[in-house]
């Protein structure tokens, strides 16, 4: 198989946290691949990957996908060594943020979201996600744009929870009209927000850009509330963007967020500007 077709995983970045533990992993591999007395080139066509993409994961440069391990552990007999660190290779596969973001909407009960300047990410399609990453300036590297992708898809698992979390969008008007990726990109965006509209478990609301007066200029608001009664909060524009936790601050952010939903247009007017706004494209 040709070198541009290897999709085993993930290059790590040279200092990131996660290193360590997929160099171990990388070692674990070679010397699986070695007891079992099977090259690098046979154990390569074997796995259906290119010699030289074995010898990064070997060397720990490069994030095996779970699937990766799960065949390898297979193939070398290496008795569920390998496959023992599957979770975590998946989990290192996520950019430094998003596997403490990612496990905090794991818990959350109830989650309060307001976007201004683009869809929130747990609404985002993958092509307008991909978008939205390839725009942010420097330029990020073809595989940051696909790990970072691929990342913040994998958040949206939170709809399949059971029981679900009680989740609050609001989003500015202009977030459902400027066409980032173009038009086809935005259409199926806002086809895909009408469907998560009819999950019970989630309400979406429009913010309109011609109110007089707005709770949310302090910019975007996230708060996720807990089973234990516990909280965590955030907004580009208060507690100088730090994350908050204390009942004052979060007290503070509910409020703002409380504001904004009350100026807000309902949910059922909400779904008729998101079903107009797609007769317009």
């Amino acid at each position: 198989m040709s070198e541009g077709a290897d999709d085993a995983g993930w290059d790590v970045e040279p200092g990131d946290v996660i290193e360590p533990l997929v160099q171990a992993v990388g070692r674990l591999l070679k010397v699986c691949r070695e007891a079992a007395d099977i090259p690098t080139a046979e154990f390569a066509n074997i796995m259906g990957y290119g010699e030289n993409m074995i010898r990064k994961m070997e060397r720990g440069t490069r994030i095996p996908r779970p699937e990766f391990l799960d065949k390898a552990d297979h193939v070398l007999k290496a008795q569920g060594h390998l496959r023992a660190f599957m979770e975590d290779m998946r989990k290192a596969r996520y950019p430094k943020k998003v596997p403490e973001l990612t496990q905090m909407e794991e818990r959350a009960v109830e989650m309060l979201l307001y976007s201004s300047h683009n869809i929130h990410g747990l609404l985002q399609t993958p092509e307008y996600s991909r978008t939205l990453f390839e725009m942010r300036q420097p330029a990020h590297p073809e595989q940051v744009v696909k790990r970072e992708t691929a990342a913040r898809m994998a958040r949206q698992a939170v709809f399949k929870r059971d029981p679900a979390p009680t989740i609050s969008f609001v989003q500015e008007q202009v977030t459902l009209e400027r066409p980032y990726g173009g038009k086809m990109v935005l259409r199926r965006q806002l086809e895909h927000l009408l469907e998560v509209t009819k999950l019970r478990s989630v309400t979406l609301q429009v913010m309109p850009t011609d109110l007089e007066e707005h709770a949310g200029t302090a910019g975007r608001i996230q708060v996720l509330k807990f089973a234990d009664g516990t909280a965590i909060g955030r907004s580009a524009g208060a507690f100088n963007g730090r994350p908050v936790s204390s009942p004052r601050d979060l007290r503070i952010l509910e409020l703002r967020y409380g504001m904004i939903r009350a100026q807000a247009l309902t949910p059922r007017e909400s779904q008729a500007f998101i079903e107009q706004a797609l007769g317009r494209l």
